[in-house]
């Protein structure tokens, strides 16, 4: 928790935990705000809006990288992620261009309408570019279209823009022109010497922010084979030697941050109080780990009978129930749902946590 920034030392700014982060799992983009927010100086006092003018400005972005899913990213780092993950992303969406006719000849012709059509900052919505492509004799509905939003976003061609709300307050994503909100990405697949020097700054970023954690735990973040993590770790050692540690527990050998070594062999930290902790069901914290989720406490996203998500209740840092939230006449109410009953302690800091959520949007805000 202390070095995904969950406890101190805090980050300064959304972008500086990203920076530490790297990459931040943001399907659920007003929840993933919260995921930024809640990892910096508690005095800093960052609020959703905050998240919401930082990726106004272009600091982070937000756009299919990895896996492929819903990442935001810092703009100094999206070109060098691209260059590295972008072939790998469009070999596994193979099968679905397949099936949604996105072939070359199709996949060329909507990159060149979606440049134009946001070119010059002219950021626009996924509805206003539906029309323009439909407009184009292009698909502008279903997974058709989908697809080539993604496959337009891999290719560099677009990226995240300012958010805009609907009539009705709803956030939405916009998508710019990437070459206008990325200065200096290579344009193409990093090969050689330049694909290692990628994968070691991966290896080291993912288990600096995230160790202890498994070569399998990065390769499954990461979406790269075993075989790059694995170099990237050999790599990262030479950038930054003595950065990384390792430490074999269980029979699986786990990588961190050298200083945190000698802390794993030893009494776990005693607080006077416990601490609750409310994340989002796709936070980093969960889900940026495989082989060794389990010894958080439970499984996540957990969804629920309707096959909705929910996220996530942390007690001292295991998993201990679930929450969402609705909004009531200008009141956010979150629905907690603990697996066992809590202690007045507990309730205490489960107060505290719904406060602090309270405070980042801005809202009153109260359990329901």
């Amino acid at each position: 928790m202390r070095r995904q920034q969950l406890r101190a030392p805090h980050a300064g700014s959304p972008a500086e935990t990203l920076r530490n982060l790297l990459a931040v799992q943001s399907q659920e983009f007003p929840y993933a705000r919260w995921t930024l927010a809640q990892r910096c100086q508690p005095h800093a006092g960052v609020t959703a809006a905050d998240v919401e003018q930082a990726v106004a400005d272009g600091a982070i972005l937000r756009t299919h990288i990895l896996r492929p899913t819903w990442h935001f990213v810092h703009r100094d780092d999206l070109g060098w992620l691209m260059g590295l993950s972008a072939d790998r992303l469009h070999q596994g969406n193979k099968g679905m261009y397949r099936q949604t006719g996105l072939d070359q000849e199709v996949a060329a012709r909507s990159g060149n309408v979606l440049a134009r059509a946001v070119e010059g900052g002219a950021h626009k919505t996924r509805e206003e570019l539906a029309a323009i492509l439909g407009a184009a004799g292009l698909p502008s509905k279903g997974l058709p279209f989908i697809y080539q939003l993604m496959h337009a976003e891999i290719s560099r061609i677009l990226v995240s823009g300012a958010p805009v709300r609907s009539s009705g307050g709803a956030l939405k994503q916009t998508y710019a022109l990437f070459d206008e909100r990325i200065t200096g990405s290579t344009g193409g697949p990093l090969t050689g010497t330049d694909r290692e020097q990628a994968l070691g700054q991966l290896a080291l970023r993912y288990f600096a922010s995230r160790g202890p954690a498994t070569v399998k735990d990065c390769a499954a973040w990461s979406g790269l084979t075993m075989k790059d993590v694995k170099l990237g770790l050999e790599v990262a050692r030479e950038l930054a030697p003595g950065t990384l540690g390792s430490a074999t527990f269980d029979g699986l050998e786990f990588h961190l941050a050298s200083e945190e070594v000698e802390g794993l062999s030893g009494p776990p930290h005693e607080a006077a109080l416990p601490r609750v902790d409310l994340i989002q069901c796709y936070d980093e914290y969960v889900m940026g780990y495989s082989q060794s989720r389990h010894y958080l406490g439970g499984t996540a996203p957990y969804l629920s009978t309707d096959n909705s998500p929910l996220h996530v209740v942390l007690v001292d840092g295991r998993l201990a129930g679930w929450w969402r939230h609705g909004f009531i006449n200008g009141v956010c109410e979150l629905d907690i749902r603990m697996d066992r009953p809590t202690t007045p302690d507990e309730d205490i800091a489960l107060d505290a946590e719904v406060a602090r959520y309270g405070s980042f949007l801005g809202l009153p805000t109260k359990r329901a």
